[in-house]
């Protein structure tokens, strides 16, 4: 197991110079934006696609700093009711896995999307309770388009020998555990979840149940480190579905927080032990969305204590048991 990083807080720095910074840090891994929200600022996908000299530099300077590649990330919407914004979505998808796949790195990172209510509205519509019925009518219609577009994309995936690792995000179809299974059940095994736990903090669920849920049908492909805090003072007034700007901390029933400082680190040691018990050994990749500092600082202090929760050997015979 390995602590990376998903270099988007860096994104105004060169790659390489990211790649020296992240190096003297004892950075392990990094997960590159090539589309989407993350942006493409490290792997522009018209540069490298295709172009084995682009992708020969690339690994030179990996190399150079010891670092390798967890994943791709390219998070948009491929549901949106908007043609040209779904065609744009998917374009960056299916790419990513194609250049994953020339790369050889075994894990794209993406979002379900989410698609409207019904075949003529015109935005998306995250739904949430069954009732009144027609909302349980528009969600049914949204797990058949996402079903359809999904074997799809699984099958691409397939072609390509490249997991897609989907974070369970709000106001995506996919959000919590259960719906992430049900997608993987309608598509094949390259589907599966990037592990992100701050999204499922606040929703109340349990991380570690949610591991070992996912984990027994060996449905994580990445994992996202990244920590949230709910402010109870916030939360017993209004609850946590809550709109408040990002940066009205103090107004919010929670906010995204650097590793530690959500939950403290016997808590994620507990989490890379039953990342462990579930068969995942791969990267952690830390990422930084806390307002309340800089990106180096949470890059710095999450490495902190990740590095004291990780496992760097694989286990020993249990002689004890014997």
């Amino acid at each position: 197991m390995q602590v990376g990083v998903l270099t988007v807080p860096l994104a105004s720095e060169p790659l390489s110079d990211a790649l020296s910074y992240l190096d003297k840090i004892d950075v392990a891994a990094v997960e590159l934006g090539c589309g989407g929200y993350p942006g493409d600022d490290h792997l522009p996908r018209d540069e490298y696609l295709d172009d084995n000299d682009a992708q020969a530099e690339l690994r030179d300077s990996l190399d150079e700093h010891g670092t390798e590649v967890s994943a791709l990330a390219t998070h948009n919407n491929p549901l949106h009711p908007d043609d040209d914004r779904a065609s744009e979505a998917d374009t960056e998808l299916r790419e990513a896995i194609e250049l994953a796949d020339q790369l050889g790195v075994d894990a794209v990172t993406t979002f379900s999307g989410l698609p409207a209510g019904g075949p003529n509205d015109e935005v998306p519509n995250w739904i949430t309770a069954p009732w009144p019925t027609e909302h349980a009518d528009a969600h049914e219609y949204q797990w058949d388009v996402a079903t359809e577009y999904w074997s799809d994309v699984a099958d691409h995936a397939a072609d390509h020998g490249v997991n897609v690792a989907i974070e369970m995000h709000p106001n995506m179809l996919v959000y919590e555990p259960h719906g992430m299974l049900k997608l993987r059940e309608a598509t094949n095994e390259y589907i599966g979840a990037n592990f992100d736990p701050s999204h499922l903090y606040w929703q109340g669920i349990d991380v570690t149940a949610a591991i070992r849920l996912l984990g027994e049908e060996d449905a994580i492909h990445h994992f996202h480190a990244k920590d949230t805090k709910v402010y109870e003072e916030n939360a017993r007034e209004k609850g946590v579905l809550d709109t408040t700007g990002y940066t009205e901390e103090a107004d919010r029933s929670w906010l995204f927080r650097s590793i530690g400082y959500g939950h403290g680190e016997e808590h994620w040691k507990d989490v890379v032990s039953t990342l462990r018990m579930v068969g995942y050994d791969g990267t952690l990749s830390i990422e930084h969305e806390d307002s309340l500092t800089s990106g180096r600082e949470g890059l710095e202090k999450a490495v902190d204590v990740l590095s004291r929760a990780v496992f760097e050997t694989t286990p020993g015979d249990a002689y004890w048991a014997e």
